[in-house]
């Protein structure tokens, strides 16, 4: 659609700059060669080893969650699940064609990959090619970019969401057209539904705005953002109702957590990695660092979009959680465009100096995209052998060894709710699984909405089942606290070892097994 033209030579004195870098196309033939090689690489680094490690609890709880029917899935999306709840739609679709690990992870790889372009658009729209296609390498090879393209969860997503969101907030600041406006409104409101931080994008949006030396743009965003806001009316509804409770195990944060979140969040390559990335972000705020509280033109003002977007939501979240806390770093990966957007344009202002020596300046910039790749890569290679985010439990392993080891009148009883749903999608893959029997949490025949949030076993429940059944599996994971087990695990205990003659313990990663038995 044709772009609103300006009115006014005044207008066109603060015009901001146009798309076109040097009237080249937007899409060259090596521009497309490139990011066609690098989606290669990136497909295969995102489907090694994909199928290696377990299901953890929140991957089992999204696949659990889809298999519900239409009226528990849309039950729990209401009352306890809203966040992702564009994720888990399209995975109840994807879920239909197949139910093996590496398939339902796959669908996370889709918009990880179709991040490439979007990201160099961006890149292309802010600065030029060459930093669009910089950061098009560094989001390739990164680590935590990888990790989460492995996870049948909505990361990726929401990623992919967020860079379409500030790609048409850019192209519209640029163009002003009709069409940029419903994209920038449409991808926000998506990106939101994806994963409810991504409020915190359109919030540095609407705060970097407030520094662009362009009153008339604010004027005509307002009714963009009034739009974005009815549309997430719904999920800020979610929110206000609901509350957090079910973060309520994250830890308040401090300063540790900040320094946990840049390892994780530069891709796991240790301090070194955090330095370089620290050292170009510098590079490209250093040298406007004293106009930083003033209205600026576009050449000033695309540093302090990318530098709002990448601190902002951490700063926030950060203050608001010393009150209560939802700082988990994996939530903060919308701020990993921002990160490498800024570091390449740090590498191409620094090289772009030096121009009078253009083959020491090639030079230079090929030994720091190399540091930069090497780095990453060592932590790729590290997540593959181990996460470095989560400690993730060995559903897989627990539950092949309950379906080996069980006979016909064994029950089963789960110390935390959500631990059955790995359980439950590791039993459906062996379709002669019959036994044990669930017998808490357990509201029907098939799981409902109430199986997911059943809170701790009854009283009342645990006596019964220490009278009633001859050999129980309990199920114990995250149980540990700094004083010891947590409250549920001494009750079961206090409950069972009067009732059983012989207990026991088998161990995988964070999950314990407990077999009584009376004889």
């Amino acid at each position: 659609m044709k772009a609103i033209e300006p009115t006014s030579d005044l207008h066109h004195a603060h015009a901001v700059p146009a798309p076109r870098v040097g009237g080249e196309p937007r899409w060259p033939p090596y521009v497309m060669v490139a990011l066609a090689v690098l989606t290669v690489i990136a497909a295969l680094l995102r489907f090694h080893a994909i199928a290696d490690k377990s299901f953890w609890t929140d991957e089992g709880t999204s696949i659990e969650l889809v298999r519900l029917d239409w009226y528990n899935f849309l039950r729990i999306l209401w009352r306890r699940e809203g966040n992702m709840s564009l994720y888990y739609l399209l995975l109840r679709a994807w879920e239909q064609f197949g139910h093996s690990e590496a398939y339902l992870r796959s669908l996370s790889i889709l918009p990880a990959l179709a991040t490439l372009p979007a990201l160099y658009a961006l890149g292309r729209r802010l600065f030029n090619s060459r930093v669009g296609l910089m950061a098009v390498l560094l989001l390739t090879v990164n680590a935590y970019h990888v990790r989460y393209s492995q996870e049948a969860r909505s990361y990726t997503l929401y990623v992919f969401l967020c860079v379409l969101s500030s790609l048409y907030f850019v192209e519209y600041l640029q163009e002003q057209s009709r069409r940029a406006r419903v994209l920038h409104v449409l991808f926000s409101a998506l990106a939101v539904y994806a994963h409810f931080f991504a409020a915190l994008l359109i919030a540095a949006q609407w705060l970097s705005l407030r520094l662009l030396d362009r009153r008339d743009l604010q004027e005509q965003m307002r009714d963009s953002w009034r739009k974005i806001a009815v549309a997430i009316l719904p999920a800020l509804i979610f929110i206000a109702t609901t509350g957090t409770g079910l973060l309520s195990w994250i830890a308040r944060p401090g300063l540790t957590a900040v320094k946990a979140a840049a390892l994780e969040i530069t891709g796991n390559g240790g301090g070194w990695l955090v330095v370089a990335y620290g050292a170009a972000c510098l590079a490209t705020v250093l040298p406007d660092r004293r106009r930083w509280f003033q209205r600026v033109p576009w050449e000033m003002w695309r540093y302090r979009f990318l530098l709002i977007w990448l601190l902002f939501p951490i700063a926030v979240m950060f203050l608001i959680s010393q009150l209560k806390p939802l700082f988990l770093p994996r939530y903060f990966i919308l701020v990993l465009p921002a990160l490498i957007l800024l570091a390449a344009s740090g590498l191409e202002r620094v090289i772009s100096g030096r121009r009078a020596q253009s083959s020491a300046s090639q030079g230079l910039m090929a030994g720091a995209l190399a540091l930069f790749v090497l780095l990453s890569l060592r932590g790729d290679l590290a997540y593959y052998r181990k996460d470095f985010d989560i400690a993730r439990e060995d559903w897989r392993g627990a539950t092949h060894y309950i379906l080996a080891n069980s006979h016909p009148d064994d029950v089963i009883i789960f110390h935390q709710a959500m631990g059955r749903m790995p359980y439950e999608y590791y039993r459906s893959l062996d379709v002669e699984a019959t036994v044990p029997t669930v017998v808490y949490p357990f509201h029907g025949a098939r799981l409902t909405y109430r199986d997911f949030y059943a809170g701790r076993p009854p009283d009342d429940f645990l006596l019964r089942a220490a009278r009633d059944y001859r050999r129980v599996w309990l199920v114990l994971s995250h149980n540990r606290t700094a004083a010891g087990v947590d409250p549920v695990t001494k009750a079961l205990d206090s409950e069972f070892q009067q009732n059983y003659g012989s207990v026991q313990v088998i161990r995988f990663p964070e999950i314990e097994l407990r077999k009584y038995d009376r004889k």
